[in-house]
């Protein structure tokens, strides 16, 4: 019995007590636009540390901290690495400022500042930028149902209410989107609508567009 017990106690040492099974090195997937170097830095996991006392929950929150990255997930092996993956935010709109070009995802999420626009990114209006605002998320909402063949003739989509999403087209075409419901009706509505001659394209009410 007490040969067993000390050996009980060795495994528990082992995994719980020893930098034998402790975390040795860290990788990171995912990175796109962050370096693996900012998010281990972020991540500030302790080297040595056992395997089984590190908390993967306080180093996902660490990361997820870092403006760019919408998710994290952070694994360990009994090699001693830690993986920690992430998912970078995705911009699907642009607000320009005196400190340099906001990015914008699809949650109105502002979550960087670059010192120029990158192409094919509308403009984003509305009277402020963050997801607990209701103009700006179904602005945004409304970005994200878009269909690939039309996202590029958006120059800059502007709300003032969640139910008054415009979108400004080139060749000066605006369509007035309305609420964000009914955007995958609204979208298919609007395509064929396109190839009509107007300046405005009401599709808030799918079943009655409108040319003017």
């Amino acid at each position: 019995m007490t040969v067993a017990l000390a050996g009980v106690a060795g495994v528990l040492w082992l995994l719980l007590g020893s930098s034998l099974l402790g975390v040795r090195q860290v990788e990171v997937a995912g990175a796109v636009e962050l370096s693996a170097e900012q998010v281990r830095t972020a991540a500030a996991v302790p080297l040595g540390t056992p395997l089984l006392r590190l908390d993967t929950a306080a180093i996902e929150s660490r990361v997820q901290q870092l403006g760019r990255v919408a998710g994290t997930e952070v694994g360990r092996s009994v090699t001693g690495t830690v993986h920690v993956a992430v998912t970078e935010r995705a911009p699907i709109a642009i607000v320009p400022a005196a400190d340099g070009v906001h990015l914008v995802d699809a949650t109105a999420t502002d979550f960087a500042t670059v010192p120029a626009a990158p192409p094919g990114l509308p403009v984003l209006r509305v009277p402020r930028v963050a997801p607990g605002e209701p103009a700006a998320r179904a602005a945004a909402q409304v970005l994200a149902a878009l269909p690939p063949s039309l996202l590029p003739q958006v120059q800059v989509v502007t709300a003032d209410s969640p139910a008054n999403v415009v979108l400004r087209l080139d060749e000066g075409r605006h369509v007035r989107w309305g609420a964000p419901d009914r955007s995958a009706r609204k979208a298919a509505v609007l395509g064929p609508l396109l190839t009509q001659p107007g300046r405005v394209y009401d599709v808030s009410s799918p079943q009655l567009p409108t040319i003017s």
